[in-house]
């Protein structure tokens, strides 16, 4: 039997909270709504597992993106549920690349737990971690974040709202060759995020006449995730006169930037982020530290109105405020998306939603629906439909990642806040 207790609020996020950084194909056609798409497996009861960082180098991420789920599964509640029948939330910590054996641990217990669907992981290397088992399992596991290109079309059963490094790598490279740069530095944790996202940065910069004088691909000059001194690696680096500094790294961005700035190095306008550490650090650092630091987050901005909702549930569900959107955003639109291919399909086990999730989300083109309701509107009375999320991104394509997203670019202010000012749209191939 499947909990048929609402369990919203019993992602609990208390200590774990802090704001210690971190921080990413099968035919689906058929005929539409009433049980008529693919899949059918007779599962009327929706239940939907996160797998996302209460814990970890990550832990930044886990609010915006709770408070995403959370929000879509009231607002599919107060719409009809799916199939008649509320859909429930099973939380779990998928902690970081440090510890696996969380995210190992969290992932059994969700598969036991009878999860539908499977949301998270924010890391890569955690979705990688665990991809092979929520699959064998057959449950749907659905990223809002990981954007490894390891992860494009790995398995029927995965698919991610947030687009591989392929688009942000271009559209951050691009941004370090707008300054100027053609010497560049790279600081990279030493994982598949880390390393896949340099690779497609260095890929840009080369194109354009710029090269990579230390930790470039092939230099075996990355650090291990977790890592706290940086005395060695910034003399080395600092020591090849780089134009700029592209940083790909988590929480330890903090030892980062304190050895960057004992050692002369002035970040402002010559230090790029990405979306690992593209947070605020007000407090962190002294003030003007970070200021004129260019960042990036794939996904567009969450726009005013929802963001007011998300706050609105998040301060009710957890009695805290979110000072980051990223990823929430991508986490709404991958719980609308899994509701809509239960729908679609008829039932809500992991493999109807796989068959029908490229669907919804437009794949086959069909009415444009922008919530559930709609949807299920549209379903019931036997169009195809497209999806339009608040993310941005356009339907899923043959390896069940997002055909076109936007990348974010940040700046820092005098205060070390990140703060957004425009967004680039990518198509992926």
């Amino acid at each position: 039997m499947k909990r048929r207790t609402l369990a919203t609020r019993s992602l609990a996020l208390a200590a774990a909270l802090s704001l210690g950084l971190a921080a990413c194909s099968t035919d689906d056609g058929g005929d539409s709504a009433d049980g008529g798409g693919d899949g059918g497996g007779g599962d009327d009861q929706l239940v939907v597992g996160t797998l996302l960082p209460l814990t970890g180098t990550l832990a930044f991420l886990g609010p915006p993106e709770v408070a995403g789920v959370g929000l879509a599964v009231d607002e599919i509640n107060e719409a009809g549920g799916v199939l008649g029948n509320d859909v429930t939330i099973e939380g779990a910590d998928s902690g970081d690349s440090t510890d696996f054996n969380v995210s190992t641990q969290s992932a059994t217990d969700l598969i036991g737990k009878d999860a539908d669907v499977m949301i998270g992981a924010a890391s890569s290397s955690v979705s990688l971690n665990v991809v092979d088992m929520v699959t064998e399992a057959g449950v749907m596991q659905i990223s809002p974040a990981n954007t490894s290109t390891t992860l494009s079309g790995y398995s029927d059963l995965f698919a991610r709202t947030a687009p591989p490094d392929s688009v942000q790598g271009s559209a951050l490279g691009s941004l370090i060759l707008d300054s100027g740069a053609t010497k560049v530095g790279f600081l990279v944790q030493n994982e598949d995020y880390g390393t896949g996202l340099r690779d497609n940065v260095q890929q840009t910069i080369e194109a354009g006449g710029a090269e990579a004088v230390y930790g470039g691909t092939g230099a075996g000059q990355e650090f291990q995730p977790g890592e706290s001194n940086f005395s060695a690696q910034v003399t080395d680096l600092l020591a090849q006169d780089p134009d700029v500094i592209s940083v790909i790294a988590f929480d330890e961005t903090k030892a980062i930037v304190t050895e960057l700035v004992a050692q002369g190095w002035d970040l402002g306008g010559k230090t790029f982020f990405c979306d690992g550490n593209t947070a605020s650090y007000e407090g962190d650092f002294d003030e003007g530290t970070l200021e004129g630091v260019i960042g990036t987050i794939p996904g567009a901005e969450a726009k005013g109105e929802f963001k007011e909702r998300l706050d609105a549930f998040y301060a009710d569900s957890e009695g805290g405020e979110l000072t980051s959107y990223a990823y929430g955003p991508e986490s709404y639109d991958a719980t609308i998306l899994a509701a809509l291919a239960a729908v679609r399909g008829g039932s809500a086990d992991g493999q109807t939603i796989a068959d029908n999730i490229k669907s919804v989300s437009g794949a086959d083109g069909g009415t444009e629906v922008s919530s559930f309701a709609e949807g299920v509107e549209a379903l019931e009375a036997g169009d195809d439909i497209h999806y339009v999320g608040v993310s941005g991104t356009g339907p899923l394509n043959d390896d069940n990642d997002p055909s076109s997203a936007f990348i974010g670019v940040y700046e820092y202010d005098s205060s070390n806040v990140q703060n957004f000012t425009r967004a680039v749209e990518g198509q992926i191939g």
